[in-house]
């Protein structure tokens, strides 16, 4: 097998840059290599397989539970994983997107839509976040090439500064409600190329349609906040969860450092 590349450094241009700060959201092509997706996909592949704990049929599911089987912190059951998750390649592009020095993980999570699975309803993932800034972003790596029947993210420009509706969950009341009031909004809803990533703001609204093919849908995400990034007091029993899960021992108003919150790319 040839070496593997997740550490060397892609050229994140000022044109980039500018285009995350105004939409909230870029996709980049050929960030992740073939040997790569395919090496580390199988890994990411098989201890979802391993964790995943649903046995509801998929059409006795709620809609949250139809959208995808959802794994996360993979990184600390395997040892491949936390070789993909720390990879600084994508760290880095999240830091220079973010305008920040470097960054830390908030938590890896895995995304299987499916076949036939549902929509993924808007919302916006910092609902979730118990952090002080909006310094934060989510890279969305499809593990194969994602046409649009597959149901592939779908991201809302220039929703990162809007205030309404950030008090909903994801849930069939925040697609009914953000559903009528983006419906004239800009979206972007494209197939991805084996490779491309897409990186969102946590408070850019998305969503993602149903699995019409007969094949799962396979992402692996990983979220970066910046490395500076103080814990805030919970704002919902979400965040209150999100805290003693992902940011154990952590404390509001100091940095978010703690073994499970590593710092994974930084210029300092």
């Amino acid at each position: 097998m040839p070496p593997l590349d997740i550490d060397s450094a892609y050229t994140v241009t000022p044109e980039h840059v500018a285009f995350y700060r105004n939409h909230g959201f870029i996709k980049l092509k050929d960030v992740v290599g073939p040997a790569e997706i395919k090496y580390y996909g199988r890994e990411i592949s098989r201890m979802v397989q391993e964790l995943n704990t649903m046995d509801v049929p998929l059409e006795q599911r709620s809609t949250y539970g139809k959208a995808f089987i959802q794994i996360s912190n993979i990184w600390t059951r395997s040892a491949i994983v936390k070789e993909f998750v720390f990879g600084r390649r994508v760290a880095r592009i999240a830091a220079e997107l973010l305008e920040v020095a470097g960054v830390r993980l908030y938590h890896d999570q895995a995304l299987y839509k499916e076949p036939g699975g549902g929509i993924t309803p808007w919302h916006a993932d910092q609902y979730y976040w118990p952090v002080a800034s909006d310094r934060t972003v989510t890279a969305w790596i499809p593990l194969q090439k994602t046409p649009l029947e597959m149901g592939p993210l779908q991201l809302c420009s220039g929703t990162q500064n809007m205030k309404f509706g950030r008090d909903l969950e994801i849930s069939d009341e925040s697609e009914r409600k953000l559903g009528d009031v983006l419906k004239d909004s800009p979206l972007t809803n494209e197939p991805y190329d084996l490779g491309e990533v897409s990186f969102h703001a946590g408070w850019t609204f998305h969503r993602a349609g149903a699995n019409q093919s007969d094949q799962a849908r396979e992402v692996m995400t990983i979220i970066y906040m910046d490395e500076d990034m103080r814990l805030s007091d919970p704002q919902n029993k979400n965040q209150i969860n999100d805290w003693h899960v992902w940011c154990h021992g952590a404390k509001v108003g100091e940095v978010i450092d703690t073994p499970t919150n590593p710092v994974l790319w930084s210029s300092r």
